[in-house]
């Protein structure tokens, strides 16, 4: 496994990052904790985890795993804070206010059972609170020794070059990664994001590397998806209903025969070409199951072609889009700069 700099810092991450956004919910503690001790022994050192996924019970079940198997001084952690973690009639509970990060980060350590967290990450901007309240907070979290570094997910690339000239106005620590989608159906990160961050030493770690799903090949045109699947009620789900169309079809038909020609699956594919794109330092992999975890670690054993990479992009241009990721993410008075 690659070890890469996270952007500007002392720190080596591997190539995959292991999102946890599964355990504690679809997948049990115990598979949880099998699933981490498989990754880190394949030398995956990055988990990714947030305060929301099943309200705690992620940071939770990691948390646990990593007492279990001793190994939490092995791994960067990180963790994300903004989503409202279920107050009842609490106008405060959700945001970017330090009020909310310094309690969250407070709960978040006590669940991940641990006294600092590597990466703590802003899971969302938000365009009413200004950036160097937000900033302030995680600064005093970082001199205090709670969080070692901070970073952002789903920001618009203006708003993350903002933040950088706040911290720099203002003498407070910096952001030093985004996590924005990216993914071979959701290329927009391309025009902006990705130029802007190899200028400033700012690491890309991409979520939904595989789409959601949707670049495994398990969806078919004109077949119902799987009763399984995470996108087996999409007619019911407006996000899901955007991201579902015909248009995605023609890219996964496109590239299926690439992916044959090399002799691996689709979301292999899909993976390894978002891992080995200018700029990416760690895709992250949800795997649900133990079998999901073995099909993505065979992607860190694909290499590409020229002739390969312009096949892709004959299937789906550089910056372009067929299935929105970044939609509503903003909020409505956000602007979306990619």
């Amino acid at each position: 496994m690659e070890l890469r700099p996270l952007g500007r810092t002392g720190v080596k991450v591997s190539s995959l990052c292991l999102g946890c956004m599964m355990f504690g919910g679809r997948t049990a503690p115990a598979d949880s904790a099998g699933i981490i001790d498989r990754a880190l022994d394949a030398g995956i050192n990055f988990l990714d985890t947030a305060d929301v996924y099943s309200r705690g019970k992620s940071e939770e079940a990691t948390g646990e795993a990593l007492k279990r198997n001793g190994k939490r001084n092995q791994v960067i952690l990180a963790t994300k804070v903004h989503g409202d973690m279920g107050l009842a009639h609490d106008p405060n509970a959700g945001g970017n206010s330090r009020r909310h990060i310094i309690e969250q980060c407070e709960a978040s350590l006590r669940r991940l059972q641990v006294d600092h967290i590597d990466l703590y990450q802003i899971h969302r901007p938000q365009s009413d609170i200004p950036i160097d309240e937000t900033l302030r907070a995680l600064d005093d979290l970082t001199r205090s020794g709670k969080v070692r570094y901070i970073g952002t997910s789903t920001f618009a690339a203006w708003q993350l070059l903002e933040s950088l000239w706040v911290s720099k106005e203002l003498g407070l620590n910096r952001f030093v990664c985004e996590q924005p989608p990216y993914n071979l159906l959701d290329r927009r990160i391309e025009r902006e994001l990705l130029p802007m961050a190899r200028t400033y030493g700012v690491a890309i770690i991409p979520w939904s590397p595989l789409g959601g799903g949707l670049l495994t090949g398990k969806y078919t045109r004109n077949e119902p998806p799987p009763e399984d699947s995470r996108f087996a009620a999409y007619q019911s789900n407006p996000m899901q209903r955007r991201r579902m169309n015909d248009r995605i079809f023609d890219v996964v038909e496109g590239l299926q025969p690439l992916a044959e020609a090399k002799g691996v699956t689709l979301s292999q594919f899909a993976l390894a070409w978002c891992m080995q794109q200018p700029g990416v330092t760690s895709p992250i992999i949800g795997p649900r199951t133990m079998d999901q975890l073995e099909d993505n670690l065979k992607a860190i054993d694909i290499t590409f072609s020229e002739e390969d990479l312009r096949a892709i992009d004959h299937v789906i241009r550089p910056g372009q889009m067929v299935s929105p990721f970044y939609e509503g993410d903003f909020g409505p008075h956000a602007h979306r700069t990619f």
